[in-house]
């Protein structure tokens, strides 16, 4: 890339793919570092998002978020960086040279114990259930689950930019969601919370479950941050 190429790569913002408000926070930072962050829980919502966002260019597009574990010795708070994803489009690779810049950048700081390589799975629908999550590694090997990657990835082979993944793991392989949990999800990727209490007032032995949930949350949500401050540290937050 010529040097006049590189300024006016950088001078384009990267796209930051997130299904939950939360995370779209923790990837569009301060908003001043060149990152626009696009979000929604539903996949027709998500793309019209991600569409609108890329009619100015993009330097790349990078799914950014938390992710379901599927290996089983991922504990809640591990980093994802995808050498590909597998999904309803296939298996699709991700840019080698920015994905190795992430997980080089995340090596050498104190994430590097939190830090894996390997296959993202990207599915339609929330695999919540711990024996989903099982099949699906058996079937694919893949570490981690999201439900945004495989848009992201085709977006970005369609406008001919970059994709990464950086993915933190939330519900960890042996765990099984309670209802709950996902009874507060809006389309639009924001949070209710009178359906999350009008589902315990139904079944209050879900508790248990819904704090070991909020626990693992906090644990992805700390990794993720520290990841977005080390990537933009570095610089590797976005493609050469």
């Amino acid at each position: 890339m010529s040097a006049a190429a590189g300024v006016k790569a950088r001078a384009l913002p990267v796209i930051a793919v997130t299904g939950m408000a939360f995370e779209a926070s923790i990837a569009a930072g301060k908003g001043r570092d060149g990152v626009r962050a696009v979000y929604a829980a539903r996949a027709d919502l998500l793309q019209s998002a991600l569409a609108a966002a890329l009619k100015d260019g993009a330097a790349g597009i990078v799914s950014f978020g938390t992710a379901g574990g599927l290996a089983p010795d991922l504990e809640p708070g591990t980093l994802v960086i995808a050498q590909a994803i597998d999904g309803p489009f296939g298996r699709v690779a991700t840019d080698p040279a920015w994905s190795a810049r992430m997980a080089d950048a995340l090596m050498a700081s104190p994430l590097a114990a939190k830090t894996r390589r390997g296959v993202e799975a990207a599915v339609a629908a929330p695999l919540t259930g711990a024996a989903d999550k099982a099949a699906l590694f058996g079937a694919c090997g893949a570490l981690a689950v999201d439900m945004e990657s495989h848009l992201a990835a085709a977006a970005a082979a369609a406008h001919g930019v970059p994709f990464a993944v950086c993915r933190a793991i939330v519900d960890p392989a042996w765990r099984s969601l309670p209802r709950a949990a996902m009874a507060g999800l809006r389309d639009d990727g924001t949070t209710a919370v009178f359906p999350i209490l009008r589902e315990l007032a139904r079944d209050p032995a879900q508790l248990g479950g819904l704090l070991r949930v909020a626990a693992d949350a906090k644990a992805a949500r700390q990794s993720l941050s520290a990841a977005r401050q080390v990537l933009t540290a570095s610089g590797a937050f976005f493609p050469t």
